[in-house]
Order: structure tokens, then C-alpha cells, then sequence
């Protein structure tokens, strides 16, 4: 009883939240809404499907009383059954090609949704969101944007399903019984006005449920990743009850869900029943001939009292529907207010266009190196008093390879992403020229290996192509040979389809970041960015991947952060950061 005080108390700052998400929610929905419309239409004229196999049924009724008592003649029977397949049919039709089309809408959603959410987990644009945690995004991607698929198959689709099936099915009725028709059609109001029952705090209980599941989710992946610690701090059984403890909250958070689901469906069926009560209560009156009432009908034949009571529960489906929508309505509310949290970050995604076909596999070309201009540039970070880079000014010849140095914390690695177009800068601005244009800074002109390197799970040659999606296996074995690394392919075992585990299990530092190189050849681009290439590396790794970024900087322009001698000595230039700010930019050659 606590607990439905608690969400009738939170009622109001339901509906504010509710309206908060309205917006957005009906925006992500235009995404699809050629195809909600579709399934809408299809869905409200399988009422008609019903409507004939009611008139069947009620015909065979009829045909089955009037018959003299040596048996019912074939024809009616015959014909009778025909009408009833031929409206299962046509329902069933018309209901399974509505779904269809309905999950195909919702599919184009979520991938819109999902692309936004990638956009700004992958910062190209604006800045990174460092407090969102890779839970958070996980919870987002998968299960948040899940939870939408019943609004969007259900509700969306169910509001024109509603006027035309409901209009069909009273039409119907209207025809055999002008006073079941406005038994009916007195009962509708209550339905709209009781739907708020519906959503009665179920967008406040899944919101406290998704966020006991992000909760969950990130302690989890935090527990996961300082495991070695925390066992050799002895603090497992520390951790095990702190985990206990947020799945606890998380079970108390879904039975919570589930008790309001329950009680408000179960009053709209409440009200339906007695509606549909009243009309057989009404029909069986009729057929007895208890009934005598002034103007309203007193008797009923038998086809028409049964065509009449099938078409009722008929009715009320598509309300029913919508109810059940209303419900999945203040569910996916919810989820949009977490979801909202990530993708008000980055600009909104193009909708979903069908994927253009794969030009054909072509021989890598040599780019025009890129020069680099940056201009009185500031990054601060959210929560930091320091500034990251302060009033930063470079200038990059195309062509040339320049090593970034400086203490850590200095700001190297932030200068290097302003550079690659992956961070906008709080103020200035940075500028790629390639020949005679001048672009603003844009990573689809950078080559980026970042620290540490990515490996993704799968296959080698499924890595390489991430590069060049139309790059063969002559040109991905090619790429190996022109940065001399021609025995790493032959010492893996299956070569090009040789499995990587995630984050690169199975590869050593070495391999990991000559593979990396490797990517970065294929990608193709005037300007190459690497985040400390040979950190972690022996000196022969060191020394293989030093020639290979040699053999790269003859048709790039480098930039790369460092502490290694050996890279500062190939290095045309070398700019000293220290605390934001270029300290001394030296010119080696």
C-alpha cells in the first residue's frame, strides 16, 4: 500500500515528466511514420475480417434454429463457413502484414536512436561526454532503446487502428442492433478518460528501474575491470555485498514495475468486462423476451444477438490495444529521459537511408599531405579548475612529421585529439589545408591510434577492413609488406583470419601496434595522429614500428605525442607542452 501511496504522490512529476519527454519521443517516432501509418491502416481494416466471419457465425446460428427437425440444409452451412474462413483469413492477413510493418518502423527508430547515441559516444563533433560511463552507453544502446519497441509497434501504430477499426466494428453493430450500437458508443468515453489510470506512475517506477539497472550495470563493469586489485587487497567479500546490495535495489525497483502494470491493466479490463456485461445482460433480455422497455427494441433473433455479442469484445480490442500502449507510452518515456541524457550531446543522426553499395576494391592512393593550423586554442575539462590547453597556437608544414613532448598531464594527447577533429576546442579553432583548401579540422581527413590501441574481437582481416571496408586480402597482405611486416602475417597461425580476443587478447604490444600502423596505412588519409605509438614496446618493437611510421610519413603529415628519444630524433619538428601551453617549438631539420 506504501508503494501505490508513493506513486499516486508522484503523479504530478510524472505527468511533468511525461511532458519533458513528448517532444522528442514523437520526433523519434516521425522517423517511421510512413510505416506506423500503414500498420495503423492495416490493423483497423482487419476489423472488417472480423465483422465477416461474426456475420457467418450469426448466419449458421440462424440457419441452424429455423431448420425442420430432420436436419439443416447444406447450402446455408456451406456458405455460412465460407464467409467465417474468408474473415479468419483476411484478419489474419491483414494483422500479421500490420506487424510487419510495424516492426520494420520500429526497426528504423531504433537505428536512428542508436546511430545519435554513437555519435556522441564517438565524439567527432562537440565534446565528449567523459561522465557518461560505458555502462551507461551499454544500458542506452541496448536495453533502453529496447525498451521503446512495444510503444512503437503498439501505441504509435494503435491510435489510427482505434478510429478506423472501432468505427468499423460500431457500423457493423449499428446495422443489427441500434441499441447495442449506443450501449456501445455510451461506454467509449470512459476509456480515453480512464487511460490515465494506465500510466499511473509507471514512468516514475521503469525510470527508478532503469536507472537500479545503469546502477548495476556500471558497478558491475567496475568490479570487472579492478578484479586483480581488489583480490590482492582482500576487499572480494567487500565488493560481493556492495553488489548484493544494487541488485537488491534493482529486484525491489522491477516488482515495483510489475505491481503497477498489473493493477492498471487490471482496471481497464475491469472496465471493459462490465461494458460487455451490460450488452450481453441486454441481448439475452432481448432473446428471452423479458424485456419492455418504450423505444428500445424487445426482442432479438438469434443470428443477430450472436453476430452482435462476437463484434462487442471486438470493439473494445483496439482500446484495449491502446491501452496496453498507454502503458508502453509512460515505459518508453522513461527510457527517453535517460536516453535524452547522451544524445542531447551531439547533433541529431540523418534518418536511416538504405546503405549505398560498396564501390569496388581499389589499390590504395597516395594522399596529399595535410597541414595543420591551430589558432589561440582552450580545452577545459568539466569538474577541472585547470585548463587542458590554454591559448595553444601551431602551425604544421604538410608534410613534415612533428612529435608532441611534455610532462604528463601536460596536455599532449588533448592537443593531438583538437588536432584530429575528435575535440572542439572551448575556444579558438583548428584547421586542416589540403592544397589550396582550408577545412575546419575533421577526422575523416586523420588516421587515429589512439592510447591504448583497439583491437576488436573477431578476426584479423575483419580489424583491417574497419579501415577500408573495400580493401581484398592481396591489398591487406600487400599493406603488411610495404611497412616491412611481412613476418608478423607469417608467424600468426591462420594468417588473415587469425581470431583477436577483446581488447586485442592473444596479440602482444608489439604485434598489437604494428597492426594498428597497418590499419592506419589502409585508411588512406592526408594527416596521421598517434598517442604514444611505441609506449610499452621493447627496443625491437620500437625500432620496427619507428621505420614503419617512416615508411607512412612519406605521403602524411605525423603528428604523434611521446617520451621515446628515438622518436623525437626523426621528428622534424618537436613541440614542448607544459601545463596547456607550448613551451618551446624546436626545429630538428
Amino acid at each position: 500500500m506504501n508503494d501505490i501511496a508513493g506513486q499516486l504522490a508522484g503523479l504530478g512529476r510524472d505527468d511533468e515528466g511525461q511532458q519533458r519527454t513528448a517532444g522528442p519521443l514523437t520526433a523519434w517516432a516521425a522517423v517511421g511514420e510512413p510505416a506506423f501509418r500503414r500498420a495503423g491502416t492495416l490493423r483497423g481494416l482487419a476489423a472488417v475480417g472480423h465483422v465477416l466471419w461474426a456475420a457467418g457465425l450469426g448466419r449458421a446460428a440462424q440457419a441452424a434454429l429455423r431448420a425442420p427437425h430432420g436436419g439443416v440444409a447444406l447450402a446455408p452451412v456451406l456458405s455460412s463457413a465460407a464467409l467465417v474462413a474468408a474473415g479468419l483469413l483476411l484478419r489474419t492477413v491483414l494483422l500479421a502484414a500490420a506487424d510487419r510493418v510495424a516492426d520494420n518502423g520500429a526497426a528504423a527508430v531504433q537505428d536512428h536512436l542508436r546511430a545519435r547515441l554513437l555519435l556522441a559516444a564517438l565524439p567527432t563533433t562537440g565534446t565528449p561526454p567523459e561522465e557518461v560511463s560505458d555502462a551507461a552507453l551499454g544500458e542506452a544502446l541496448d536495453s533502453e532503446v529496447g525498451r521503446l519497441t512495444q510503444w512503437l509497434t503498439t501505441y504509435v501504430p494503435a491510435r489510427r487502428a482505434m478510429l478506423l477499426g472501432s468505427g468499423i466494428i460500431l457500423a457493423a453493430v449499428l446495422v443489427g442492433s441500434w441499441a447495442v450500437a449506443l450501449l456501445l458508443a455510451l461506454a467509449t468515453p470512459l476509456l480515453p478518460f480512464n487511460l490515465k489510470v494506465i500510466g499511473m506512475g509507471t514512468r516514475a517506477a521503469v525510470h527508478a528501474q532503469l536507472t537500479a539497472t545503469r546502477r548495476l550495470s556500471t558497478h558491475l563493469l567496475d568490479q570487472l575491470r579492478g578484479l586483480p586489485t581488489l583480490v590482492g587487497l582482500g576487499a572480494g567479500e567487500e565488493a560481493v555485498r556492495e553488489t548484493e546490495a544494487a541488485d537488491r535495489e534493482l529486484a525491489e525497483r522491477t516488482h515495483t514495475v510489475l505491481r503497477v502494470a498489473f493493477l492498471s491493466t487490471a482496471w481497464i479490463e475491469l472496465l471493459i468486462t462490465v461494458a460487455m456485461a451490460v450488452v450481453a445482460t441486454y441481448c439475452g433480455l432481448a432473446l428471452l423476451g423479458y424485456l419492455d422497455l418504450p423505444v428500445v427494441p424487445s426482442t432479438m433473433s438469434l443470428g443477430t444477438a450472436l453476430f452482435v455479442l462476437v463484434l462487442t469484445p471486438a470493439y473494445f480490442a483496439p482500446a484495449r490495444e491502446l491501452a496496453r500502449g498507454y502503458h508502453a507510452r509512460a515505459e518508453a518515456s522513461a527510457a527517453a529521459e535517460l536516453i535524452l541524457e547522451i544524445i542531447d550531446r551531439a547533433p541529431a543522426a540523418p534518418a536511416i537511408t538504405p546503405p549505398a553499395r560498396v564501390p569496388a576494391a581499389r589499390c590504395p592512393s597516395l594522399p596529399d599531405p595535410a597541414g595543420v593550423i591551430v589558432e589561440e586554442v582552450t580545452v577545459r575539462y568539466p569538474g577541472r579548475d585547470d585548463v587542458a590547453l590554454d591559448d595553444v597556437n601551431l602551425t604544421v608544414r604538410p608534410g613534415s612529421v612533428v612529435a608532441i613532448s611534455g610532462p604528463s598531464g601536460a596536455g599532449k594527447t588533448t592537443l593531438l585529439s583538437v588536432v584530429a577533429g575528435l575535440r572542439e576546442p572551448d575556444r579558438g579553432r583548428c584547421l586542416h589545408t589540403t592544397g589550396p583548401r582550408i577545412l575546419p579540422a575533421s577526422p575523416s581527413l586523420t588516421a587515429w591510434a589512439g592510447q591504448p590501441s583497439y583491437l576488436l574481437p573477431g578476426t584479423l582481416r575483419d580489424n583491417l577492413l574497419l579501415a577500408r571496408r573495400d580493401a581484398d586480402d592481396e591489398q591487406l597482405t600487400a599493406a603488411f609488406g610495404t611497412l616491412g611486416f611481412e613476418d608478423l602475417l607469417a608467424a600468426l597461425p591462420q594468417g588473415l583470419g587469425t581470431r583477436v580476443g577483446e581488447r586485442g587478447y592473444g596479440m602482444s604490444s608489439g604485434q598489437t601496434q604494428q597492426l594498428v600502423l597497418v590499419r592506419a596505412l589502409l585508411r588512406d588519409t592526408p594527416l596521421l595522429c598517434l598517442d604514444e605509438p611505441t609506449a610499452h614496446l621493447d627496443p625491437g618493437a620500437e625500432a620496427r614500428v619507428i621505420g614503419a611510421i617512416g615508411t607512412l610519413a612519406r605521403s602524411r603529415t605525423v603528428l604523434l605525442t611521446t617520451h621515446s628519444r628515438a622518436l623525437l630524433d626523426i621528428a622534424d619538428d618537436v613541440v614542448r607542452l607544459s601545463q596547456g601551453r607550448v613551451s618551446r617549438t624546436r626545429e630538428t631539420r
